[in-house]
């Protein structure tokens, strides 16, 4: 089974884009996060003339909202609400035997301080919901998948001595994680499969024209299983997991490139 998450930042702007990544890529299961519109405005006939029809959306207007589209037969068992907000940021489907848990956590704004700033708070109140969520998933066959918002290695940014104290990368938010992975007994694909100190990741801002160039990005889309799915996800090797980078090129693309992992049988 081949899984993609991408934080598509507005999926009727980019249908197209979308269409074309699932004809290259073909995923079984494609996880969108910051689709930007409510259910009823989700483009599902584009998703059904590409061949897939099953889908669970958990939109709204204008902002956020998370939505998982599957080739393969599909059974809704989300979303859940987190910190007493309706915001559209899960959605959990189950496909194959496997449940899969799609997420966009919030970003938390700019000031690195909940007592300053209300984003940051509900960021680090979401992270801690969330792992009383992954406890509960740790004995089960799950995938954790999405914009997590958070790079929590030092290479999972372009340079971790001046990021510290930026939203996404300081020690609160890497340790908020490091609880969630530990709660659930998560295994974190990428860096089973690609070497720490190895530069990875998966946003370039738009602030930067030649981002490509710079290459000035941190690692916030991940993918996760449970101890009972390791060996399907890392059965594979390095070559199952893939960064595609060249998506951030195309025309008006997403800050974030898609992520993709293919579970071996």
């Amino acid at each position: 089974m081949r899984i993609t998450t991408w934080n598509i930042n507005s999926v009727r702007l980019r249908i197209a884009q979308v269409e074309r990544f699932l004809k290259e890529e073909a995923p079984d299961v494609l996880c969108l996060q910051e689709i930007k519109c409510t259910n009823d405005q989700f483009p599902r006939k584009a998703f059904e003339k590409a061949g897939y029809g099953n889908m669970a959306v958990h939109g709204q207007k204008g902002y956020h909202g998370v939505a998982t589209v599957s080739r393969l037969p599909m059974t809704e068992t989300g979303p859940t609400q987190f910190c007493g907000k309706d915001d559209c940021r899960h959605m959990a489907v189950r496909v194959n035997g496997c449940e899969i848990h799609n997420f966009y956590v919030p970003a938390g704004g700019d000031v690195p301080d909940p007592d300053e700033n209300e984003k940051f708070a509900h960021k680090l109140a979401f992270m801690d919901e969330m792992t009383d969520l992954m406890s509960d998933l740790s004995r089960e066959p799950a995938v954790i998948v999405g914009d997590l918002n958070v790079a929590p290695y030092e290479h999972d940014v372009w340079s971790s001595r001046q990021l510290r104290r930026v939203v996404s990368h300081t020690p609160v938010e890497r340790e908020a994680m490091a609880r969630m992975v530990e709660a659930g007994g998560m295994i974190d694909v990428a860096r089973r499969l690609v070497p720490e100190n190895e530069k990875l990741y998966s946003w370039w801002s738009y602030r930067a024209k030649d981002w490509e160039a710079s290459d000035r990005g941190r690692r916030l889309d991940h993918i996760w299983v449970t101890g009972a799915l390791e060996r399907s996800a890392l059965a594979g090797g390095r070559e199952a997991f893939r960064v595609h980078k060249t998506a951030r090129g195309w025309e008006k693309p997403s800050d974030h490139a898609p992520v993709t992992l293919d579970f071996a049988t």
